[in-house]
Order: C-alpha cells, then structure tokens, then sequence
C-alpha cells in the first residue's frame, strides 16, 4: 500500500468526520448561546436549563439527519472494504 493511498483514505475520513459532527456542534453551540443569553438577561443559573434545550435539539437534529450520516458511513466502509480487495 502506497503512502498516498493511505493518506488519501486519512483525508476521506477526516472529512466525514467533520462532514457529520459540524451541524451537531453548531446546533449545540448556537442552542447553548441563545439560553446563556436568556440565563444572563434573567439572572436565572439553572445547570438544566442548558442541558436539556440542548438533548432536545440534538436529539431531534440526530432523527433529522440519521439517514444521511448512516448512508455515508455506510458508503465510505464499502469504499475502505473494496480498496481492502485491491489490495489483495
């Protein structure tokens, strides 16, 4: 196995890693601002009421996109098992 086929298949997967953990960070990060403005506004410290706006809307972005992230996981281990096959 050629370097470049290995680091080629490293660059895939750091691409689908972020591909699909960057809309679940950013609906997290962007939920979390929005209650630490409201707990700052209202001078309300409650641990849960950051917590649970963000299970909440990770959950439903997760039910939103599971397909997706599945399918293209699923697409790059049938591309990392048919370069397995080359290989051999």
């Amino acid at each position: 196995m050629d370097s470049a086929v290995v680091m080629s298949v490293m660059q895939e997967a750091m691409r689908i890693i972020l591909k699909m953990s960057l809309p679940l960070l950013s609906v997290s990060m962007i939920v979390g601002l929005v209650i630490a403005i409201f707990q700052a506004a209202t001078q309300i410290h409650e641990q849960t009421l950051t917590f649970v706006p963000k299970l909440l809307a990770v959950g439903l972005l997760l039910l939103l996109l599971g397909g997706h992230i599945i399918a293209t996981i699923r697409d790059f281990v049938i591309y990392l098992f048919d370069l397995m096959i080359k290989i051999t």
